[in-house]
């Protein structure tokens, strides 16, 4: 399926009482603001990146290399795309966030979105602390404010900004920290998320699956970016610019193979629930849990342990990553098992940079904490995929 098709002449979108789609504006530059330090001084690389990003918004089109501007790159790759069809329902912005998060109003309430397939760089932070993989970059800040500009475009007279959303089939989902996974589709109908990778703003972010919309052309759109050396592709950004300016690099030449092991797990897991849906079960869908339980009888469970626990018992239990805690599986290893199960190195499968799903066979049950399944053999766990070499 096409990210974009060709345009048609569609009916007013839907809004639920809300604006129309307003028409394009551009929207003044949004300059980077970040408190002091604790000494109540700005650090020199911090005072640098000021000046430096504050130039770059206020800066006629000329972008440093690497960085791209709402009036170059992203309106050429719009303009050579054409326009898909518009969304048939739009949502006001209420926040960007950076350039994978934004807020918006549905249905009388904020709702918090991730932009599905897409992670951009982190955005400064100073005080928090990331992990090596995703450290805070410079070209994370520019993302943010990049998006907010670009996007900004869009703002209807009243300064509102509306978006439409798109959900692969169709299905609503949200992620661990209750954010609603979805596709934002501008105005126009042009896939955002897909236009981030092609503009180098993220990679294609398969670490939870491949997309079920358009993976094709997100294979497409980081191939070209990375051929063209834009954005993240381009060896001088985040390059520091001054010797004590921030000069974090996100490693991709790992993550990306780590990301595409998960991914064929997950399409292996994909496969076997077409072929037998009441056989093969995620471990997150609650509901798949509760009807296995009634039918009592041995199921395939795939899902990615989140946390281990040493019970008063000698048994140990394997909790999995869910998006609902009360309804989580939990895989309990009686203690007269427990040796045997170390040729599996169980601890090793929440580790980066190695293959973190598999396939656990059994029975579900329900105990005091969530679903459970009893594992007494390692002959019923499998690796989902394969592992990086």
């Amino acid at each position: 399926m096409l990210c974009v098709r060709p345009i048609v002449t569609p009916a007013p979108p839907a809004t639920n009482g809300r604006q129309p789609t307003p028409a394009p504006q551009i929207m003044q530059s949004t300059r980077l603001s970040l408190a002091p330090n604790c000494s109540g001084r700005t650090p020199r690389w911090l005072a640098a990146l000021l000046t430096t990003l504050s130039l770059c918004l206020a800066a006629p089109p000329g972008p440093a290399a690497g960085v791209s501007t709402p009036s170059t790159p992203a309106r050429r790759s719009l303009e050579s795309r054409g326009s898909g069809q518009a969304p048939s329902e739009v949502f006001e912005v209420v926040k960007i966030v950076d350039g994978d998060t934004i807020h918006i109003q549905r249905d009388g309430k904020k709702v918090k979105l991730r932009l599905l397939s897409v992670d951009t760089e982190e955005k400064l932070s100073p005080g928090q602390q990331m992990s090596a993989s995703k450290p805070q970059t410079v070209f994370g800040e520019e993302t943010r404010l990049w998006t907010i500009d670009f996007l900004g475009q869009f703002r209807g007279e009243d300064g509102k900004l509306w978006l439409g959303l798109r959900f692969p089939d169709d299905q609503e989902a949200y992620d661990v920290y209750g954010r609603l996974l979805c596709h934002v589709l501008l105005p126009d109908g042009t896939d955002f998320n897909l236009l981030l990778v092609e503009l180098g703003k993220s990679p294609y972010f398969n670490k939870y699956g491949n997309s079920r919309i358009c993976h094709e052309e997100f294979v497409a759109a980081q191939d070209t970016a990375r051929r063209n050396l834009v954005g993240i592709w381009n060896p001088r950004t985040n390059e520091p610019q001054t010797p004590d300016s921030p000069s974090a690099r996100r490693p991709y030449e790992r993550l990306l193979p780590w990301w595409q092991v998960r991914a064929t797990a997950i399409d292996n897991f994909r496969r076997r629930s077409r072929q037998d849906p009441e056989k093969t079960i995620d471990s997150e869908d609650s509901q798949a849990l509760a009807a296995a339980m009634k039918r009592g009888v041995e199921v395939q469970l795939f899902g990615s342990p989140d946390r281990f626990f040493d019970e008063e018992d000698g048994s140990r239990t394997v909790l999995f990553r869910a998006t609902d805690r009360k309804n989580a599986l939990r895989v309990s290893i009686p203690e007269s098992a427990r040796q045997a199960f170390e040729i599996l190195e169980l601890d090793d499968l929440r580790e980066e940079f190695r293959q973190n799903y598999v396939f656990v066979r059994g029975v579900v049950t329900r105990g005091e904490r969530g679903y459970l399944v009893s594992s007494k053999t390692p002959e019923q766990w499998e690796l989902a995929g394969p592992n990086l070499d």
